[in-house]
């Protein structure tokens, strides 16, 4: 799960062309509470299952860690350190195997992409690293003998998909509404474990990632131009016409 900037902020890139996240409110990936949602669901039809959470972010990242157990989460993992600042999503999925290998896992459950940066390709990469069959996209997940199954629906199809345990599996946002906490859950996540890891701790080499490391990088980046006002066409005998210049004006027909 990501800890991301408040999409309703005021976001800007930083000096080195980072997101600046010191400048904006943040919280837990609203497409991220679906997976927690998700795990949570498997978790309760299983025996002696347990969800953890893992997050790569700053120290505020910790934030979205209480979130995620407050919805139910039994613990977490929080790896910080200075050196990830700049991270892709290579370096990320990096970080983020070396820490699931290091907690231990039948199933990783992800959402299907980032609310900032997007980035629907980690779960495959997290996949490959771990070298598990992933199963994207889906819009339902069971987990039953030894495999988890579900379904991914397209635009004129759906599938019905199955991979052997262990494996990842993201899920979208039709996959189930994601639970509030409730204040019981809020009192309980205070007492709940949250281990923290650093690079040295996963076996990293500072320049396996951050800005360094990155195989991608922002090269330049400008303000949204501020919003003008629109063509208004008055009607007054030729106001097709005039509609019908200005979309071909602007190459919409």
């Amino acid at each position: 799960m990501k800890y991301v900037p408040d999409a309703t902020g005021d976001r800007h890139f930083a000096d080195d062309l980072t997101t600046d996240r010191d400048a904006v409110d943040g919280l837990l990936s609203e497409l991220d509470e679906y997976a927690v949602e998700q795990a949570l669901q498997i978790a309760k039809d299983a025996d002696d299952a347990e969800v953890t959470v893992v997050t790569v972010g700053p120290e505020d990242a910790r934030e979205a860690v209480r979130k995620a157990l407050s919805m139910g989460a039994d613990r977490g993992v929080h790896v910080e350190d200075d050196d990830i600042h700049g991270s892709d999503a290579m370096g990320t999925s990096l970080i983020l195997a070396k820490a699931i290998e290091k907690t231990g896992y039948d199933l990783v459950v992800t959402g299907m992409a980032s609310t900032d940066g997007t980035m629907g390709v980690l779960p495959a990469m997290l996949a490959e690293r771990l070298g598990v069959p992933q199963v994207t996209y889906l819009s339902e997940v069971n987990v039953a003998d030894g495999k988890v199954t579900g379904r991914r629906d397209g635009d004129v199809a759906s599938e019905e998909l199955e991979a052997a345990l262990p494996a990842l599996v993201s899920v979208t946002d039709q996959s189930g509404e994601a639970r509030y906490p409730s204040f019981k859950g809020i009192m309980a996540a205070k007492k709940k474990p949250v281990e923290s890891l650093d690079l040295d701790d996963l076996g990293i080499e500072a320049d396996e990632v951050g800005l360094g490391g990155a195989w991608t990088r922002v090269e330049d980046a400008a303000p949204r131009p501020a919003r003008v006002q629109g063509t208004i066409v008055t009607d007054e005998g030729a106001g097709a016409k005039q509609l019908a210049e200005f979309l071909a004006g602007q190459k919409f027909i």
